[in-house]
């Protein structure tokens, strides 16, 4: 015998939710009132970066001095393999620092994407306990990246003020990183709604990363190598739009004096380019599956 009225159904259930000014927690916001709610969020993803950066380096005795150690390291090894071993640094002026920019550069979207990709799937218990935009996450792991970047970068100034002196090119850092962080923001929240429904795409990105890697021009000149190679103008301009090639070499521009010669055509445009294609697109795919995060 049933305990509940029979005419108490769901249609009585939704009317009176109605009634007292209820709604569905799952259901996706209007695009402007998620605009407007992440907006309000920003201190908590500012405290989230800052509590993941701590976290990351807690249980290590040099602590949070491994943010200067390991990018310096990676560069190492690289100028090991490639500038001494392979001599990719033939022709290129201050290959140390040229090297260290390109390598700073790819990590800084590499790092955001590997990460951004876990920002939801790792994260279910905070979900699935709380309200608030789910966006806030991947946006969080960017920041966290985006200070490992800028303390890089001062590493790589201090190097290059030693070796070719200050410029007022510098100044051109701020817009070159801009361009790059709304890049992984865009790029980020793209992986991170994959990563949440398609759980072996953890496994492949470093794959896919790693091949990105040798076709952005961090070891190299891409366009002084295809014109050794007698390589036609038009695949240069094929390969320029390559969006992290075009991350470094505005970035290389405005750090390196010696850099204009290994210019890749129109970078300041295509970079800005997908700056604007992958902050809307990937803002926009996001948060149009904001109400399935946290299911199953």
């Amino acid at each position: 015998m049933s305990t509940a009225p029979e005419s108490v159904g769901t249609a009585s259930l939704a009317a009176m939710a109605e009634q007292f000014g209820l709604s569905k927690s799952s259901v996706r916001p209007a695009f402007g009132s998620y605009v407007r709610e992440l907006w309000g969020r920003r201190q908590f993803v500012l405290s989230y970066a800052r509590a993941r950066t701590y976290a990351a380096y807690a249980g290590a005795r040099l602590g949070s001095l491994w943010q200067i150690l390991t990018p310096l390291f990676n560069a190492a090894v690289y100028y090991l393999a490639f500038g001494l071993l392979l001599n990719t640094k033939a022709g290129v002026e201050n290959y140390t620092a040229f090297l260290i920019c390109g390598m700073f550069v790819f990590s800084f979207t590499q790092r955001s994407m590997i990460e951004g990709a876990r920002s939801i799937s790792g994260n279910m218990s905070l979900i699935r306990t709380l309200h608030f935009p789910r966006a806030t996450l991947p946006m969080a792991y960017v920041l966290n990246e985006l200070t490992q970047m800028l303390m890089s970068m001062g590493i790589l100034l201090v190097i290059v003020a030693v070796t070719d002196g200050f410029a007022v090119s510098w100044l051109l850092i701020i817009p070159a990183l801009l361009l790059q962080t709304g890049f992984n923001i865009g790029m980020t929240l793209t992986f991170a709604r994959l990563g949440a429904f398609m759980g072996d795409l953890n496994q492949l990105l470093p794959f896919i990363t790693r091949t990105w890697l040798y076709a952005s021009g961090v070891f190299f000149s891409i366009p002084d190598k295809l014109r050794s190679a007698e390589a036609p103008d038009w695949v240069i301009q094929v390969l320029a739009f390559n969006p992290i090639a075009a991350y470094i070499d505005i970035m290389r521009r405005a750090i390196l004096a010696n850099h204009e010669p290994h210019q890749l055509p129109n970078a300041w445009w295509i970079a800005t380019g997908w700056t604007l294609l992958a902050l809307v697109g990937g803002f926009i795919y996001f948060w149009r599956a904001e109400e399935r995060y946290g299911r199953g």
